[in-house]
């Protein structure tokens, strides 16, 4: 399923706070305090730096090939021009 647009997106938040005002204003209902959440604890931190080590010499190795067919296109432009 394709991720929505961020028009999409606030075009949607901005539908339903309207219909979420106009429900406020018919009645209210009174929430039971009894029903609250446990307090949530904080979430660990993460090291990305060893998550994700395999990502720099990758976009090394994508900057190379690109360069080297830049090269290519710049050499055949020179010959076939």
């Amino acid at each position: 399923m394709a991720k929505k647009s961020r028009r999409n997106r606030a075009r949607h938040q901005t539908k339903s706070t309207k219909a979420i005002q106009g429900r406020q204003l018919q009645a209210p209902t009174p929430v039971a305090s009894a029903t609250q959440s446990p307090a949530r604890t904080a979430p660990e931190v993460q090291n990305f730096a060893d998550r994700y080590q395999y990502v720099i010499p990758d976009i090394k190795r994508i900057g190379i090939i690109a360069g080297c067919m830049i090269l290519v296109l710049i050499i055949l432009s020179f010959i076939l021009g």
